[in-house]
This record gives C-alpha cells, structure tokens and sequence, in this order.
C-alpha cells in the first residue's frame, strides 16, 4: 500500500495531521521536529503570557491555542498527549512552592540536616547524645457522621456519610527520636507555651533522655516555641538540652511531618469520632501501635543537596 501523501493547506504548508510523531515509532501521526517543537513551547508557557484567560492549559484548551498557529492547522488532544509525554510536560498540573525569605536560611537549615547525619558544628554526635524533632497538630476535629459509617462489602468500597455533627477540637503534640523512630505523644486542649511544656518534661523526664549527655529538639519558629523565648526556657528547664530552630517556611525540613503525614492517612482519614474522646483514643492508640514497630525515617537530603537546589531556584 503506498504511503499517503500531504494534502496542502493554504499557505502552502502540508497538514500536521498526516504526519508522525517524530522520535515516537508507535505513535499515529510524526509531526515535523519544528511542529513538535511548537506545541512543547506553547505548553511551557502560562496562559496569562498568551493573552489567554486561564491559570492552567488543559489538553483541549492545548488544541485549540496550537491550532492558532499558521505551523499547525489541525491536531488532536491524543496527538497533543503523546508529544507532551516524550519530556514529562503536564501544564494541567500545579504544585505549590514558596521561596526561602530568610537571609540565614542555608545556615539554619545546615545545622538540622547535619544532626540527620549525626554530626555537630562538624563533628560526630558521641553516644548518650538525641535529636528529637516536634511540633503541633492542631485543630483535630471530631466530627461525628449523621448516620453510621459502612464496612467495605463485595464489589462496594466504604461508604462513609456526607454530614457531620462537630464534636469539637483537640491538638496533638508530638516528639519523634530521628535515630530510633519512636514517637512521644500528647493530646491537649489547645497549643501554646504550657501545653507544649508538658510535651519536653513527657520526653526530659525518662529514659534515656533524664540522663542523656545531651538532647537536640529542633523545632519550628511557632509561638509555643519562638526562637526568642523558647531556647532559654528549655535550657533553664534541662540544661542539656539544647534547641535547633529551622528556617522560616522549611517544615518539609522536620521530621516529625513525615510522622504527622502517615498519622493523618491511616488513623485520621476519612473522619468518624462519636466525640474527643473517642479522637484521643485514636490518637493515641495509632502512636502505641506505631511506636511497637517503629524504625528511623531513611532521610537522605544532605545540606549539599539543599545548596543545590538552592542554585536551581535562584
């Protein structure tokens, strides 16, 4: 069978769609590299940049914005896909980022992933020496669903009830151990300097941290643990103790996320508690069960891949 030829256009130029993809063999039509080029060049582009009233291109919007162009007269959103696939182009996608503002963010940030990697002001951490990370979970509501939640059945998935009743709210205040992967819990009323107290004298106060040569708690620039005020009130309380602040914004840079992370999908997702105390026992009863197989997070972020990265974003 022969080969089908180029119907002309207009302007002369053979239609894009009697083409094939180039570089992509199993794909049903090779557009010329200057055409492929093309319609990569327009997905990179913000919609606002072309004039058009979008925040994010879609597929068929892709289409219609290409074919505008006197290079491509016609062109499906199969077509589109294929392309955009060969370089991992998705502009329908968004992930949200924040720039670092402080001036002493590499500095600070430095100093919490060498205690990752057991190191000090560049030197090993001896025996008897912890690092803990902690913060706040706050605003844990117990909503308490109008009618009962369903078991999963054959061929039907759990079916949990639309309305809630709100049964009010509690925090969860937590310490991770980075070197041994246990987790210190508590559940409060609320956050602030006091409930956030009982959480260091939970930890100071036993084994091996009552006796420990010293322990590193590196935490957020919070307000129950503000960096003016929070250092010298835990060094009066355990002078061994010492406080590592994180830059502002870097909460990906605490571990203790990756453990709120995996609390929040498996005892908190979907929402059912008949009231607080049924949260708490929840809480509480996951950090129990997690504790009994507990393991050290694999960190492998180093402040040389932060510089890195930090080079890229600039």
């Amino acid at each position: 069978m022969s080969k089908p030829r180029a119907s002309g256009v207009n302007d002369g130029r053979p239609k894009a769609s009697v083409w094939r993809i180039a570089n992509d063999p199993g794909a049903s039509p090779v557009f010329p590299p200057q055409q492929v080029t093309h319609v990569k060049a327009i997905a990179c582009e913000l919609p606002a940049q072309r004039g058009v009233p979008l925040s994010r291109f879609s597929l068929s919007e892709l289409k219609a914005e290409v074919e505008q162009s006197p290079l491509i007269c016609s062109i499906s959103t199969a077509t589109i896909w294929r392309i955009l696939h060969q370089d991992a182009i998705r502009p329908w996608y968004h992930r949200s980022w924040i720039f670092p503002q402080d001036p002493l963010f590499m500095e600070k940030a430095a100093g919490v992933l060498e205690l990752y990697q057991g190191r000090w002001e560049d030197q090993p951490l001896n025996n008897g020496v912890f690092v803990l990370c902690a913060d706040e979970k706050t605003q844990l509501q117990a909503l308490r669903r109008c009618h009962p939640t369903r078991p999963p059945q054959p061929d039907a998935c759990m079916r949990v009830e639309y309305e809630y009743e709100r049964q009010g709210t509690v925090a969860y205040l937590a310490a991770l151990d980075i070197f041994s992967g246990k987790v210190f819990g508590r559940v409060e009323p609320t956050v602030g300097i006091e409930p956030f107290g009982r959480l260091v004298d939970q930890v100071m106060t036993q084994e091996p941290y009552a006796s420990a040569k010293r322990v590193f708690w590196i935490v957020d620039n919070g307000s129950s643990h503000h960096p003016s005020t929070f250092p010298p009130r835990l060094r009066e309380a355990y002078p061994k103790a010492v406080a590592v602040h994180l830059p502002k914004h870097a909460s990906w840079l605490n571990q203790i996320e990756l453990y709120f992370s995996i609390l929040q999908r498996k005892a908190l997702t979907p929402k059912d508690f008949e009231d607080l105390e049924a949260l708490t026992e929840r809480l509480l009863g996951f950090e129990e069960r997690y504790n009994r197989t507990a393991r050290p997070f694999q960190w492998k972020f180093t402040k040389e891949d932060l510089q890195e990265r930090l080079r890229m974003a600039a």
